[in-house]
């Protein structure tokens, strides 16, 4: 079932606009620039929800990298598809800045022995652990427009397979554990909010009493 919906996504439901539009949306380096902006602003004008929520994902992706998504791609040491058979791949150009990448044809191509030894492990994906952390405390800080991230999230995770990196279980199984250590972790800020404001704080307390709920009137 695995293989079989891998080959489906990878191989018969392709287009050329899709081709662009997954190897963009897979690139880290087009949306760095983006993600410091975004996180700039928080910063500087979003408030107590902005810093809340920036404060949060920096906490939240930290513990992913370092104690879920490193460990367990040396645990489980699984190859990915481009490692193990023969994958469609899109490759963008290569441009300064980044983001004009976009202005060219990405170039197909499939697989070979050089693709055996590079990237890492398959499992689990860091793009998908990644987006699944933002997603989940985008809903919990800012609710219903918070949960539009979730979308975003499932065409990152969706794209990893386009591109033959990540099998769907990989993508499917990552984003169960990474929703599940964003709660955690929001829940153990909540609860030292909840314990050590009100000493050290009172007056933030009194206006926030819970550090991802709505703000006293």
């Amino acid at each position: 079932m695995d293989q079989s919906i891998f080959h489906l996504i990878n191989e018969q439901w392709t287009n050329p606009v899709l081709d662009l539009f997954m190897a963009a949306l897979s690139d880290v380096k087009i949306w760095k620039p983006v993600f410091v902006g975004i996180g700039l602003y928080l910063l500087i004008f979003g408030g107590f929800k902005g810093r809340v929520f920036l404060f949060s994902v920096l906490i939240a992706l930290a513990i992913s990298d370092l104690l879920l998504v490193a460990p367990l791609k040396s645990a489980f040491d699984r190859r990915r598809p481009k490692q193990v058979e023969k994958v469609r791949m899109v490759q963008l150009h290569k441009a300064h800045p980044k983001m004009l990448t976009l202005l060219k044809k990405p170039k197909i191509r499939f697989s070979d022995q050089s693709d055996r030894g590079r990237s890492g492990p398959s499992f689990p994906s860091g793009h998908m652990a990644n987006n699944t952390v933002i997603a989940v405390l985008c809903a919990l800080v800012f609710r219903r427009r918070g949960w539009l991230y979730f979308f975003v999230a499932a065409m990152v995770g969706y794209s990893r397979i386009y591109l033959g990196a990540h099998w769907p279980s990989d993508i499917l199984a990552t984003f169960f554990m990474s929703a599940g250590e964003a709660l955690l972790v929001a829940a153990l800020l909540e609860v030292i909010w909840r314990s050590a404001t009100p000493r050290f704080a009172p007056a933030a307390f009194s206006r926030h009493p819970s550090l991802f709920g709505e703000p006293q009137r």
